[in-house]
């Protein structure tokens, strides 16, 4: 179960992915208006988002020559969860 977190938060621990999302989470959207909105290349955009999308944050459609993109609302909730048990977990004392 760390492991898979571990990996999530290797990719949101990247700025330009962290850009990515939030005008993700802002709605669908194709890969040239993420351009327009990033200091990045295309090349560089590609990568990003195929990153994010291994890791399940976001999904993607094809509508004719346009490839959309947006955010799985049900992978950060599952991050919000995650983060929340551990942050709730009752505090166990070491024994030394």
């Amino acid at each position: 179960m760390f492991e898979k977190y571990a990996r999530l938060f290797k990719v949101l621990a990247d700025v330009n992915r962290l850009k990515i999302i939030e005008l993700l989470i802002k709605g669908e959207t194709c890969g040239c208006t993420l351009i327009d909105n990033l200091q990045i290349s295309q090349p560089t955009l590609s990568y990003h988002l195929k990153m994010i999308s291994e890791a399940g944050l976001a999904d993607s459609k094809r509508e004719g020559n346009w490839i959309k993109y947006y955010i799985n609302k049900d992978k950060l909730t599952e991050i919000k969860l995650f983060i929340e048990k551990i942050r709730d977990t009752e505090a166990e004392q070491c024994s030394l």
